[in-house]
């Protein structure tokens, strides 16, 4: 048998570690309630996303690098595991765990595709260009949208309040203001409806 070349070894060794991600478990439920939402799942669904609503970016985006970040941005979480972003003393040494389990799985590609992906997870963190910051806004819209269509399950479940989404949520009044006028839509109808207290 031929020995497999070192750049195909180096991908599929990631391709087989990144599939760790379908095991780790968000606070967010789906929104039937059954079951947790795992990061793969929310990957994809914010991938999709982007597809279509880019129409609503306040900047012009060039799609497929959206996606991209989409796709990879919660990659570390294999390593570091999922932070709920409400949980202020969780969220104090995220990033740096966040930065340890980048150098640990990227470093697993050929160089090249190691400094793309990782670049790219680095735009995504730092939100200064057009794209992290449309990634970014939708990776805020995809749980708030699963916290309502499940009658406020994480934000019920982790007493969290309208003053607190809000604040998580500002950001996408900025970045598509639409899309941020119809999110806070959202927010009042659960409050009103009990879904999330004030």
């Amino acid at each position: 048998m031929e020995l497999v070349p070192e750049r195909l070894r180096q991908q599929i060794e990631f391709v087989m570690e990144i599939d760790k991600l379908k095991q780790i478990y968000r606070q967010n439920l789906i929104a039937d309630t059954s079951r947790r939402e795992n990061d793969a799942e929310h990957s994809w669904h914010i991938a999709l996303m982007a597809v279509l609503l880019r129409e609503y970016a306040e900047e012009p985006v060039d799609l497929e690098k959206v996606i991209k970040m989409l796709l990879i941005h919660d990659l570390v979480e294999v390593y570091a595991g999922d932070t709920f972003c409400y949980d202020e003393e969780a969220v104090k040494d995220k990033e740096a765990r966040e930065k340890e389990a980048a150098q640990r799985l990227y470093s697993l590609l050929p160089a090249d595709q190691e400094a793309e992906l990782r670049g790219l997870w680095h735009e995504f963190e730092e939100r200064k260009t057009a794209e992290a910051r449309f990634a970014a806004c939708l990776d805020r819209v995809q749980p708030f949208l699963l916290n309502y269509l499940n009658r406020g399950g994480t934000w019920k479940m982790h007493p969290v309040t309208s003053d607190q989404v809000r604040r998580r949520m500002a950001p996408v009044a900025e970045i598509c203001p639409e899309l941020g006028e119809y999110v806070e839509g959202l927010l009042v109808d659960a409050i009103a409806k009990g879904y999330l207290r004030e």
